[in-house]
């Protein structure tokens, strides 16, 4: 058997051992036939194995096992995110939405239903979009767990914004058992002309797989801030698929501390003139347990766009950190401006940073460009500091909050970008 017959082997067992324990949701005609359509898709790829080149820097083994992983519980020593925000609230545990601890789902400008309820009506705005997104971004590289996903998925909300919506909607999620395995799916389409902002907190379950679908129209607005839970042990696997109009504007920002493994993919494709897509991340990873990748593609697919990619990951005590980013400028995607910056704070010798930028461009006219960094404490900054009386400690600290100021200056409302602030430099003293 040569290696691409063994590699289907594999990635047919690893499918087949992951469905094992699972049963296709049921709904109206339409939801039945995208759920179908994306089993057979997983069918015809299989599930990614190490050996899977878009895999070859971390092991998807206990994403693709058929039962979760424990992972123990945590309980957070810090006030709620988001508390201090005005927001609608609804709330998953374990996968499952709570309707005791959510708020009333309406709000001016805004539609806002249960994955579950909007997929049961005979007719409904989301069937022009679910798995849709996905299924698209398939192309040029397969994600055969988003196609899990789309087939799999519980529970989730589907969001319509017609207009600008005053109050952020706020997912949070919250684990409570410790072999979870929940899998859930949002389906968000902002209107033209429409903002929406969107916040996502909690660790969700032992085992999250996730997947958003966002369309946003021409002149439409989309803001995400997005904080992956503390738990230790926590396992995740998240895709996010945008399509983007004309003039329309896609930001999103994660801060992940803690987990045992993550994997954030966020796939974007650009096909309408002038539109902005800012996708930024800030990690902390502290021991030889943690692993944390982000996976970017973005897509070009029209004239006078901007993108920026920025990544920053502090790391130490063996943590491990991977950034793959790719920017595709097609040819007619002329005045492209495409910007990418991957960099990791390593704070000892044996955390480590693995990077594969990527720039594809069948364009003229673009200005794009891409780095990718690693390296220890800046030691005479750490001189400057120690000289004026500053503790050694404290001044890593300071540092290495300078250092992921980068990525948290792409939240656009301050206020948030200031909780996550603080936030950040409290997980640091309690780490010192």
């Amino acid at each position: 058997m040569g290696r691409a017959e063994t590699l289907k082997a594999l990635r047919a067992d690893a499918a087949a051992a992951r469905m094992a324990g699972l049963t296709l949701p049921q709904g109206a005609a339409w939801a039945n036939a995208a759920r179908q359509e994306a089993l057979a898709r997983v069918g015809a790829m299989g599930l990614p194995t190490k050996r899977d080149e878009y895999w070859k820097y971390t092991d998807p083994a206990s994403l693709t096992a058929g039962e979760a992983p424990e992972a123990a519980l945590f309980t957070p020593d810090e006030r709620p995110m988001f508390d201090g925000t005005d927001r609608l609230r609804i709330v998953f545990v374990d996968g499952v939405y709570d309707p005791e601890m959510s708020d009333d789902m309406s709000g001016e400008n805004l539609e806002i239903e249960r994955l579950s309820t909007a997929m049961a009506k005979d007719i409904h705005w989301s069937k022009d979009l679910y798995g849709k997104l996905e299924t698209e971004g398939h192309d040029p590289v397969e994600r055969p767990l988003a196609a899990l996903n789309t087939a799999f998925a519980t529970d989730g909300v589907v969001i319509r914004a017609t207009g600008k919506v005053s109050r952020p909607v706020n997912v949070s999620y919250l684990h409570r058992a410790t072999n979870s395995d929940a899998i859930l799916h949002h389906v968000i389409r902002v209107e033209k002309g429409a903002d929406l902002t969107f916040l996502e907190n909690g660790p969700a379950a032992a085992r999250l797989s996730k997947v958003m679908e966002v369309d946003v129209a021409d002149g439409g607005a989309f803001h995400h801030v997005r904080t992956q839970g503390r738990d230790q042990e926590r396992r995740a696997v998240t895709g996010s698929f945008a399509r983007l109009g004309a003039g329309s504007t896609y930001k999103s920002f994660t801060l992940t501390v803690n987990g045992r493994l993550t994997r954030n993919e966020t796939i974007i494709t650009i096909t309408g003139d002038e539109a902005v897509a800012h996708v930024a991340g800030a990690c902390v990873g502290d021991g030889k347990d943690f692993h944390h990748d982000d996976t970017v593609f973005i897509t070009h697919d029209a004239v006078a766009c901007e993108s920026r990619q920025v990544f920053k990951k502090v790391l130490r005590n063996a943590a491990t950190g991977v950034f793959q980013g790719k920017i595709l400028v097609k040819p007619d995607a002329q005045k492209t401006d495409g910007y990418q910056i991957s960099q990791s704070l390593l704070l000892d010798d044996d955390s480590q940073f693995l990077a594969k930028p990527e720039l594809e461009i069948y364009a003229d006219d673009v200005a794009c460009s891409h780095g990718s960094t690693s390296g220890a404490i800046d030691e005479t900054g750490l001189f400057y500091l120690r000289s004026r009386g500053v503790p050694e400690k404290e001044a890593i600290d300071l540092l290495t909050l300078a250092f992921l100021a980068e990525a948290l200056a792409e939240i656009e409302d301050e206020a948030l970008a200031e909780d996550l602030r603080e936030r950040l430099e409290s997980w640091l003293k309690r780490h010192r």
